[in-house]
């Protein structure tokens, strides 16, 4: 893997902070406001056309459409397709068992067996999220008394909600539509920079200097991943198309994961360790190898975060040689070798552990931005 010169490369590094992390201070907050106002009024207009349009064909409760439209229109078009899914499916077993249950009476008896059973039934099939839809479906056919035989309520239900959800999906589509898959990229990035973050402030902290605040770095860490987890699962229920392949995304979801797992890896492995004892210790004399390839590692990750951004893996960056950094370093640590028995084994036991760490990181980025470029740009 290689890099671009540091003089290029720190320019267009600080152009993807500022574009996508200028965001911390006020610039995260006018997005954010922005994307919730957004939002909102796209929740409005969905609402208000569905209860003008059930009021035009005649339905009953034409406010359950606006209501199942307020559900399940998301912040994304992937997130509104998966909610909407579980909406429609809860209500029609709620429906149906709630229509089945209402021959047999109006009393509590009949009402719990159709939400006991309506529930398990979404449960038994995986829908864990159109459970409780369901059993809200069967409180609203069962106990809230309207004129109509046992099977035309639970069909305009289903045609209630229904419409709801037809437009919902137009409006999320339509209307200033938000890609689940372009936040997703943009996300990766983001995660990639942090871990990047992580990964400085954990060896700065190993070679004595004063690091950056770790619980915070490691918790920003895990909630771009956990974030990223969830909105690949919305980019599944998106039409395919778009500068980022969904194949492409969930591999670079995987890896990110997997390099997550080193740098927690690598932490456990430095836990005990001083800058005291590494200034006098068994890992100071593998500088300066160690040290050129713990700043080739910060600047992969910099370097796979802007590949993702610009989602462009074919070119191999200029000047960053990840497998020659790790192969000086074994050369080094072959060198010092006859002289280890001068330090206590622990610290020959972590500079191993270091060494081990370091390459397996350096080699997943390598192979991120490598299986990445086989994959392609494009759906």
């Amino acid at each position: 893997m290689a890099e671009s010169t540091p003089k290029a490369w720190s320019h267009e590094n600080l152009a993807l902070k500022l574009h996508m992390a200028g965001a911390q201070e006020q610039g995260f907050f006018t997005y954010e406001k922005r994307r919730m106002l957004l939002l909102a009024l796209k929740t409005a207009l969905a609402a208000g056309l569905c209860y003008w349009l059930a009021t035009l064909a005649g339905l009953q409760d034409g406010y359950w459409g606006s209501i199942s439209a307020i559900i399940v229109l998301q912040s994304n078009v992937g997130s509104t397709v998966t909610a909407s899914r579980d909406r429609l499916i809860g209500t029609l077993i709620g429906a149906g068992f709630g229509a089945v249950f209402s021959f047999v009476g109006t009393g509590i008896w009949p009402y719990l067996a159709a939400v006991v059973i309506s529930m398990v039934t979404c449960s038994l099939l995986g829908l864990k999220n159109s459970s409780r839809l369901a059993g809200v479906t069967v409180t609203i056919l069962m106990l809230v008394h309207r004129t109509g035989s046992n099977w035309t309520l639970p069909m305009h239900r289903v045609l209630e909600v229904l419409l709801g959800i037809v437009v919902a999906l137009a409006i999320s589509a339509v209307v200033f539509p938000s890609r689940a898959k372009m936040r997703l990229r943009d996300g990766l990035a983001q995660e990639f920079l942090r871990m990047g973050a992580l990964f400085e402030a954990v060896m700065e902290g190993f070679r004595g200097k004063a690091p950056a605040n770790l619980t915070q770095l490691r918790k920003d860490v895990e909630d771009a991943v956990a974030g990223n987890e969830v909105l690949l699962d919305a980019a599944r229920h998106e039409p395919s198309g778009g500068p980022a392949s969904l194949e492409g995304l969930s591999l670079l979801h995987q890896f990110g994961r997997e390099l997550e797992d080193l740098l927690h890896a690598l932490e456990l492995a430095l836990q005990g360790s001083s800058g005291d004892d590494y200034a006098a210790g068994y890992t100071a004399q593998l500088e300066p190898e160690l040290g050129k390839l713990v700043a080739d590692i910060h600047r992969g990750f910099q370097y796979v975060a802007g590949c993702i951004h610009r989602w462009e893996f074919s070119v191999a960056p200029k000047g960053l040689f990840l497998e020659d950094d790790i192969t000086a370093l074994k050369a080094k640590m072959a060198e010092i070798r006859p002289s280890g028995l001068e330090f206590p084994q622990s610290e020959i036991l972590r500079a191993y552990a270091v060494q081990l760490h370091l390459k397996q990181l350096a080699r997943m980025l390598r192979a991120t931005r490598v299986e990445s470029a086989k994959l392609g740009t494009r759906d």
